[in-house]
């Protein structure tokens, strides 16, 4: 079969599908305006898009940019598809994250083609707006830009066959009426790599960036892919002070970018990592900044945490959390909802406070005092993703919804087989 993937980001949440789809033989083509550097799935045709270029002299407003930007994006993306179309590549489905305008013109180019969305976020005035309320003075039409974002993703749901959407959170942001044609189902975390370090591995020399983390004794981590405020950057920043003063011998890494992804740039132009270290003096020789480097040099600093903190608004769920705890992290997390959804206080890692620095850094020194408590953690958190969100039990379940949907469309089975063996894993057959 002939699959299209559409996403702003090469290979997004996508990765495990495509990689999959390559592996068993299908034709899997790739459309993004942005790739990861050490991005690669084999048997993948990535095209890319051109990014929309903006005449700043015409933007009127934050939420006019993101208009144009959306609807300029979706014609990049159309044009990529009709170019397909002219050289003979029609898909049999076509999966499309619509957050950024990329999928605006599937039904028009491909209309006979199975359609499913990756349904990541819907912007509304509910628990987010309210979380940041007072925190910042945004305009009344600030949202706005929020709605724009909205208008492609509910298109995409009135046109589609099915919507999947990682968390219950993240489900319960859309409105109610599409909520029957949306399948909570997480991505999936690869439990074989981001596993505890073997035993064999335990006691050899782990150096990251020129850090040397097995010299370190205590250790606490803090890895996300930008540092900025949706993921409580400048709350950590402010706890590691009086972490650093209660544990004398303990030292603090920061894997990130210091960039934004989901928080509005400062409007100073400075960066969050800039703004922080200016603010509050840090011991340099015990708090180290890492770039976010490749997966193994993530999972090592994963693997060396004593504590890992994971802070997030109310907003999408990262995977990061769900790795560390992979990893066998004993997580310390801000109790917001998304976080509520996997983690348990006391039992498979330690909720604290999303906008209090002091609790922050009171319940990782809490932690650090505990360490039989911290075992059962690590334990638990380990536990709890092979059991809900492992890749292995969830990616045969991803294949059977677009199995689903090329069933409803007419298509042809999805194993390239001469003879498949119905009840497969990840081989569903069709009629």
């Amino acid at each position: 079969m002939r699959f299209l993937f559409i996403h702003n980001n090469f290979p997004g949440q996508f990765v495990h599908i495509v990689r999959e789809l390559a592996r068993a033989g299908h034709e899997v083509v790739f459309l993004s305006q942005y790739a990861r550097e050490d991005a690669v799935a084999e048997g993948v045709r990535r095209i890319p898009v051109p990014r929309p270029v903006l005449n700043a002299g015409e933007i009127r407003s934050r939420s006019h940019k993101v208009a144009r930007e959306m609807f300029l994006t979706g014609e990049a993306y159309g044009r990529a598809m009709s170019e397909l179309a002219a050289s003979g590549f029609y898909p049999d489905v076509v999966c499309a994250h619509p957050g950024w305008g990329g999928s605006l013109y599937v039904p028009d180019v491909f209309p006979d083609a199975g359609y499913v969305v990756y349904g990541e976020w819907f912007y509304t005035r509910g628990e987010l707006h309210r979380f940041f309320a007072g925190k910042r003075k945004d305009r009344p039409a600030a949202f706005a830009a929020n709605r724009h974002r909205n208008l492609c993703q509910l298109d995409a749901l009135r046109e589609c066959d099915a919507v999947v959407c990682p968390t219950a959170w993240q489900m319960s942001q859309y409105p109610v009426e599409y909520a029957p044609r949306i399948r909570v189902l997480h991505d999936g975390i690869d439990t074989d790599f981001f596993s505890p370090a073997p035993p064999a591995e335990r006691g050899r020399k782990v150096v990251v960036q020129g850090l040397e983390l097995s010299a370190l004794p205590e250790i606490v981590t803090y890895a996300t892919r930008g540092l900025e405020p949706y993921r409580g950057f400048p709350q950590f920043f402010r706890s590691i002070p009086r972490i650093l003063e209660a544990r004398p011998d303990c030292h603090v890494v920061i894997m990130g970018n210091d960039s934004t992804h989901y928080s509005d740039p400062r409007a100073d132009g400075r960066s969050w990592g800039d703004v922080m270290r200016s603010e509050v003096p840090v011991d340099a020789e015990r708090v180290h900044f890492l770039r976010f480097g490749p997966y193994e040099e993530y999972r090592a600093v994963l693997r060396a945490a004593s504590v890992h903190v994971y802070l997030t608004a109310p907003f999408v769920l990262s995977w990061s959390m769900l790795e560390a705890m992979s990893c066998g992290c004993a997580v310390v997390a801000s109790a917001t909802s998304p976080v509520r959804e996997v983690v348990s206080h006391g039992v498979n890692g330690l909720l604290t406070s999303f906008w209090n620095s002091d609790e922050i850094a009171g319940t990782v020194v809490h932690a650090l005092e505990n360490p039989r408590q911290l075992e059962e953690l690590r334990k638990e958190a380990r536990k709890t993703v092979l059991a809900r969100y492992s890749l292995a039990k969830l990616l045969p379940a991803h294949l059977e919804i677009l199995a689903g949907v090329a069933a409803r469309k007419g298509l042809r089975g999805m194993t390239p087989d001469a003879d498949p063996s119905p009840g497969q894993v990840g081989q569903a057959v069709l009629p």
